[in-house]
């Protein structure tokens, strides 16, 4: 059963991802904002902090493409929410190495 309130991105979540609302171009505009809150978080996280969160994202971004049914729901969305967490999942990476 999939969680609708979990959040995946900051704090959006599952269902503003998969659902009707909000539309495309608003849930756009709350990824880009949620992403700016998150990169500029990174700096204050531990290597071991960042290591944990590179792997939630890592399992968050399986669990928001691979549920049963994924292709009826949001695509545009869904695949918006894979560029933004692929860009973050970057970052986290590059912090790790530097």
């Amino acid at each position: 059963m999939t969680e609708l309130n979990k959040k995946v991105f900051g704090k959006i979540t599952t269902k503003e991802i998969i659902g009707a609302i909000p539309p495309v171009a608003d849930i756009k505009k709350l990824l880009e904002n949620e992403f700016q809150n998150l990169i500029s978080e990174l700096e204050l996280q531990t290597k071991d902090d960042l290591k944990k969160l590179l792997k939630e994202q890592q399992i968050v971004n399986k669990y928001i493409n691979s549920r049963p049914g994924a292709m009826a729901l949001a695509q545009d969305k869904i695949r918006l929410f894979t560029v933004y967490n692929q860009k973050y999942l970057q970052n986290i990476n590059e912090k790790l190495q530097s």
